[in-house]
């Protein structure tokens, strides 16, 4: 029996937990209890809006117009009345027009409600309110509003514009989460009974799960007294959850597995020595997540930052649920982990016959199961350089809901670019000029008047010849811009979408390349193989690229969009390449962790790049394999969602994770260790002397 002096920290750590079960229980029982308290109020504080770049021009505007103008900005109301049969002047049309006013009217979070604007056929009038709140607050004033608009026989009625986007958005995108997830939780469950062989030993990842989501919950509404935090947040940090509580329960129940029964330790003995190896990679595995995610932060933006959060939060708790309730309930449980058992499972096997079997075969033959990987995977990112990305556009919107169905009304009455008219503020005195040269522009179809303001300003309505998504608009505001004169702003919900695209992809290389640093210099640390490291880190990179290239055939192109149940917008959403990469890359360096870190157990055991290679993947391949088959199983119902960014979502993490799980985790790094030799764990004097010293094995 090891003594407990031979432990690391973590060792130490699990056998306290294991002897104090009562007091670890407790804790966590008063964490659930105090956040579970807050927890169902999170989704009424979450905001539905944010997705703008913080110290932009737009966004001054923005706030110009709610101070000087009635709040007439992008945040402002547009109500849609539309009668294919009927005139403005008619009766029935009059009497929906005059109550969609009054009902407007009535709402505190409205100030002035502008005289309906009349197309010229008649058959359609549009009516703006000024927004009396934040943009967050504008987009629940919107759902509560679209619900009390009536329409009338021939006539329809529906509230559209940038919050009542939002609104009709993330209520398909709720809806949509909640489809997803009645789908993935029997197929997760029945991969986990399959993977752990045992009702008992599959309920722990759900443990994990239930604890991480609620305190992450609870934490988020904190978070909003304080700051806008996305409703996206709370989407990520869900899945997020399942995820990590999945990959962490496998690796540590397989690995206690081996140690209860496969060793005979006793139970507190059999948690340390798993805390003091499986708990380590775990831990850093935790931490490769964190470092991803936290280079979001980089970005200038309410909704991403506020996703990053969530999602860091959520991975907090469940790694501390890991690291510290886990061993706690393994070791109360002890032989009891493999009751209600399936018949072939072996209580005791923690080393795989048929990854060992793989392991095997790739040492022999290294190099055409290599070249064959790294083919697929270059053959798969090479789309990625023809990637075209841009802001939701209208069709991430269901085609039934109201806001999309007006914004085609608006656009067949007014013009394709009227849904998204910029919005100009200027001196008074320079009004007209500035009138005058926006009419000359040529992506400009027309100019309104220039309305005065509080102060000595004035705002101008421009409305653009494009739809509002389209690329001619973000180059017609940049000619704007360099045209008008230095006081003049220009702003508007297109301008805004276009600020916070420029601010994107401008800070896309830096979150990359902040990733891919950070994420060396952990592995460096846990492995302490330079080498290994940057196989790791490069290995991980060929697996994202490949992801997006599926996803740019898939999203830009639209091939198999009418099999998935979306339109293609001709792009990839802005924030795929700067979220989705720290979201996939987070996930493949978990991967990573739990087999080099097997990997290096063995070698340190006995050096033998043979019994590294091998023995990592006979340990650790069927972990992999596992967690891989439920994150994608989770991720992929979500490509089966409502809204096109799920979908979106869904598709470049399941098809990421499977890449990752298929081609680099069980084929190219073990290659790369077979080639490599005793090179992989090569470590120069001077940095063996600087690393701190971490090894994965407790003797």
């Amino acid at each position: 029996m090891t003594s407990p002096a031979s432990y690391g920290p973590l060792g130490r750590l699990g056998r306290w937990t294991a002897a104090h079960f009562s007091l670890v229980a407790a804790a966590w029982v008063v964490v659930a209890v105090g956040l579970g308290v807050l927890a169902p109020k999170v989704e009424h504080a979450l905001s539905g809006a944010g997705w703008e770049a913080v110290g932009s021009e737009s966004l001054e505007v923005r706030e110009i117009a709610d101070r000087d103008f009635a709040g007439l900005s992008s945040s402002a109301l547009m109500v849609v009345v539309h009668a294919p049969e009927l005139q403005a002047d008619d009766p029935a049309f009059r009497a929906v027009l005059d109550d969609a006013e009054r009902t407007l009217t009535a709402e505190d979070r409205v100030t002035d409600v502008v005289a309906p604007q009349v197309s010229e056929d008649g058959h359609t009038a549009v009516i703006q309110a000024g927004a009396n709140a934040d943009s967050n607050e504008m987009v629940r004033a919107a759902g509560d509003i679209k619900e009390r608009l009536q329409g009338a026989d021939g006539v329809e009625v529906a509230l559209t514009g940038a919050s009542g986007m939002w609104s009709d958005f993330n209520e398909a995108n709720k809806s949509a989460m909640l489809k997803s997830e009645l789908i993935s939780w029997p197929v997760t469950l029945a991969i986990l009974v399959l993977a752990f062989g045992s009702l008992v030993a599959a309920g722990l990842p759900l443990l994990l799960t239930i604890l991480g989501l609620v305190a992450s919950a609870g934490s988020l509404y904190l978070g909003t007294q304080l700051l806008d935090i996305s409703i996206w947040a709370l989407n990520f940090a869900l899945m997020f959850a399942l995820a990590l509580g999945i990959d962490y329960a496998l690796f540590v129940v397989m690995r206690f597995r081996g140690a209860l029964f496969g060793s005979g330790l006793p139970a507190e003995e059999a948690v340390a020595e798993t805390m003091d190896t499986a708990g380590k990679a775990v831990l850093f595995s935790g931490l490769t997540v964190l470092i991803s995610l936290s280079a979001v932060m980089l970005v200038p933006s309410p909704a991403f930052r506020s996703m990053a959060l969530g999602i860091m939060l959520s991975v907090v708790f469940v790694l501390a649920a890991t690291l510290t309730l886990l061993p706690a309930v393994l070791a109360k449980l002890g032989p009891r982990l493999n009751r209600l058992a399936l018949p072939w499972v072996r209580s005791g096997e923690h080393r795989s016959p048929r990854f060992a079997a793989w392991g095997e075969r790739l040492w022999r033959r290294p190099l055409p199961y290599g070249i064959a990987a790294l083919v697929a995977l270059v053959a798969l990112s090479i789309p990625v350089l023809s990637l075209d990305t841009g802001m939701p556009s209208i069709k991430v919107v269901p085609e039934e809901d109201g806001s999309r169905v007006a914004y085609g009304q608006v656009q067949e009455a007014f013009g394709p670019g009227a849904p998204g008219a910029l919005q100009v503020v200027t001196p008074a005195a320079e009004a007209e000029a500035v009138a005058a040269t926006a009419e000359a522009d040529p992506g400009v179809a027309r100019v309104m008047a220039p309305m005065p303001g509080q102060g000595d300003l004035a705002l101008i309505g421009v409305v653009p010849t494009a739809d509002p998504s389209d690329p001619a608009v973000g180059a017609t505001i940049d000619r704007l811009r360099a045209e008008l004169p230095s006081a003049a702003l220009v702003g508007g919900a297109a301008a805004e979408n276009h600020d916070l695209e420029q601010a994107l992809a401008a800070k896309t290389p830096l979150v990359i390349g902040v990733v891919l640093a950070l994420g060396f210099l952990l592995l460096l640390v846990a492995l302490q193989a330079p080498i290994l490291a940057a196989v790791g880190v490069v290995t991980n990179l060929l697996a994202v690229g490949a992801a997006f290239g599926v996803a740019k055939w898939i999203f830009q192109d639209g091939h198999g969009a009418s099999l998935l149940g979306f339109d293609s917008q001709g792009f990839l959403d802005a924030w795929a390449p700067v979220f989705f990469f720290a979201m996939v890359f987070a996930i493949s360096m978990d991967y990573t962790v739990f087999l080099l870190s097997s990997a290096k157990e063995h070698w340190d055991r006995n050096g033998d790049p043979k019994d590294a290679m091998v023995g990592g993947l006979a340990h650790s391949g069927r972990v992999v394999f596992a967690a891989a088959a439920v994150m994608v199983a989770v991720f992929f119902t979500f490509a089966l969602s409502g809204p096109l960014p799920p979908k979106e979502m869904g598709v470049i993490l399941g098809i990421a994770v499977l890449l990752d799980a298929a081609l680099v985790r069980l084929l190219l790094v073990p290659v790369a260790l077979r080639l490599l030799g005793r090179w992989a764990w090569w470590l120069p004097g001077p940095l063996g002397r600087v690393l701190p010293r971490v090894r994965f094995g407790h003797a």
